[in-house]
C-alpha cells in the first residue's frame, strides 16, 4: 500500500442486500453518493447530537465504514440495534487506511471534506509513517477531529461545520436526529460553532476562552499560530484569553 499510515482507525464492513437502504435511514449523508466516491457522514442520537463521524466506501457487495477506533465498538452496537429484519451484516475487517497529498495511487479516493486533505486508500497492508503535518492541514481547513472538537453526545454537526465539509444532505429524507438538524439549519443564524482563531502562546486543548472575563468558547487543536475553537459568536473577537495564550478571532467561521 502506498501513502502514509493512519493509526487508530477501524474499518467495518456492512453487507447484505439491504445495506444501502439501511444506512440511508441512519446516517446524515445520502448513500446514493457512494457511486461517486467516498462519502463523509455521521450518526446522531435521536436528540440530534453527534455520536460518530466516518467515511463510507462502496466495495463490491459491501460498504466499508472507516471510523476512529475509540468510537467503533459503540457505533457497531448502535448500528446492530437498528438492523431489525433488514438483510444486513456488520463485521470488523482487517483492512488498513492510508492517506496522502499529491498524485493519488490506483484505487485511492479524494477526501470529500476539503481538497487540502488529499486522498484515502484502503488495503490489506499499512502505509508508511507520516511525514505530513496533518494537524496543521486540518486546522487550516477548519476540519474537526473525533474526540477533540467532536464530542459524542455533546456536539452538534452544524456547529462543527458539517455542511461545509460535505457531511450532511438536507434533501435525502429522514435519518436518526434529522429533525433537530433541520431545525438548526433553518435558524436565522447559529449563535455558536467552530471557528479558526489566531493564537499567541499555547494552551491545552479544552482550555476555556474568555472575553472581558466572560466565557466565550473553548480552544482545541493548535498549529502554526492558528487553532480551532468552539466560540460563542456574540462574545468572540480580538483580545480573548485561553489560559496564558492570547486568542484573536476576526469573524471568519469554520462553516
Amino acid at each position: 500500500m502506498q501513502g502514509e499510515r493512519i493509526d487508530n482507525r477501524t474499518i467495518l464492513a456492512i453487507s447484505g442486500t439491504d445495506r444501502e437502504k439501511y444506512l440511508q435511514g441512519l446516517v446524515t449523508n445520502d448513500t446514493a453518493r457512494l457511486a461517486d466516491g467516498l462519502v463523509y457522514a455521521a450518526m446522531l442520537s435521536p436528540q440530534g447530537k453527534y455520536l460518530a463521524d466516518f467515511f463510507l466506501k462502496a466495495d463490491g457487495d459491501r460498504i466499508l465504514l472507516d471510523v476512529a477506533s475509540p468510537l467503533a465498538p459503540d457505533l457497531a452496537k448502535r448500528l446492530a440495534m437498528y438492523k431489525l429484519r433488514a438483510d444486513v451484516a456488520i463485521e470488523e475487517t482487517d483492512l488498513f487506511v492510508s492517506r496522502g497529498i499529491g498524485p493519488a495511487p490506483a484505487g485511492a479516493l479524494s477526501d470529500p471534506r476539503h481538497p487540502s486533505l488529499g486522498w484515502r486508500l484502503y488495503g490489506d497492508t499499512p502505509g508508511e509513517a507520516s511525514e505530513t503535518d496533518w494537524e496543521a492541514l486540518r486546522v487550516a481547513a477548519g476540519v474537526p477531529e473525533a474526540g477533540v472538537e467532536l464530542l459524542p453526545n455533546d456536539s452538534y454537526i452544524l456547529e462543527a461545520g458539517f455542511e461545509r465539509l460535505n457531511g450532511v444532505d438536507f434533501r435525502k429524507g429522514c435519518y436518526v436526529g434529522q429533525e433537530v438538524t433541520a431545525r438548526m439549519k433553518h435558524k436565522t443564524e447559529l449563535r455558536k460553532g467552530l471557528a479558526i482563531v489566531e493564537v499567541e502562546g499555547t494552551a491545552a486543548p479544552g482550555t476555556e476562552i474568555t472575553a472581558d472575563g466572560k466565557p466565550a468558547g473553548t480552544l482545541f487543536t493548535q498549529a502554526n499560530g492558528r487553532a480551532l475553537a468552539h466560540l460563542r459568536f456574540d462574545r468572540a473577537g480580538e483580545g480573548m484569553r485561553a489560559g496564558d495564550a492570547l486568542v484573536n478571532w476576526k469573524g471568519s467561521r469554520a462553516d
